[in-house]
């Protein structure tokens, strides 16, 4: 394996809690519908499987093809707040930093979809430091089809198993695997009760943002 060159991140539930302003935008919308608000810790937990899982879980008696055509109305109420009350992780501005420090770069590949991703990216003021951005909708392929993180290294001019990868979802270690990338969980993120990051077999298991730290190159 090559020295390690950069560190690539999944965004919403590994570097960001993007959460509250996602709820708030599936709200937005349950009201268009005449329905109550969804109380956010109901929502939390399928933060990273997307904005159908989030308006399944929220509308649960609405047919399938109705919540399809609130994913427009999401989305766009999505975008005027994509930076209200998101919060970074904690131990993530000191992750990242630390990257940074050992002449390392790092960047972002998210199956949210690329303009949304950047504006979070700007709103947390990392447009200068994030090296590469790779979104849902960047290329024809998501996670966990590895294609996203095979660009995202093309992007940096490095081999695949030269960056390490760091998601909270199990897609996001299946894309790794395929990419044959070593990968990282992050066991603070999204998930649901019965989810087990052990059973993902990550490289490692990270309980917080600043574990990952100590894998990073002296």
């Amino acid at each position: 394996m090559p020295p390690l060159q950069a560190v690539l991140f999944d965004l919403d539930g590994t570097l960001v809690d993007t959460a509250p302003d996602l709820c708030h935008a599936v709200n937005r919308v349950c009201a268009d519908h005449g329905s109550p608000p969804v109380p956010l810790e109901r929502l939390r937990p399928v933060v990273s499987k997307g904005g159908r899982a989030m308006l399944a879980a929220a509308l649960p008696d609405v047919a399938e093809a109705a919540r399809e055509a609130m994913i427009p109305p999401f989305l766009d109420y999505y975008a005027q707040a994509v930076k209200v009350d998101s919060v970074l992780f904690p131990g993530v501005d000191a992750l990242l930093g630390a990257i940074e420090a050992r002449g390392l770069r790092w960047g972002i590949v998210t199956n949210k979809p690329e303009g949304l991703a950047r504006a979070v990216v700007d709103g947390f003021g990392w447009t200068q430091r994030c090296a590469v951005l790779v979104g849902g909708d960047t290329l024809p392929q998501r996670k966990p089809d590895p294609a996203p993180l095979r660009h995202a290294c093309a992007q940096l001019g490095i081999a695949a198993d030269a960056a390490l990868y760091v998601g909270d979802d199990e897609r996001d270690v299946l894309a790794a695997r395929a990419a044959g990338m070593p990968v990282v969980a992050a066991a603070w993120g999204y998930r649901l009760p019965h989810e087990d990051p052990v059973s993902w077999q990550a490289d490692r298991l990270c309980a917080d943002a600043g574990a990952v730290i100590a894998l990073l190159p002296p």
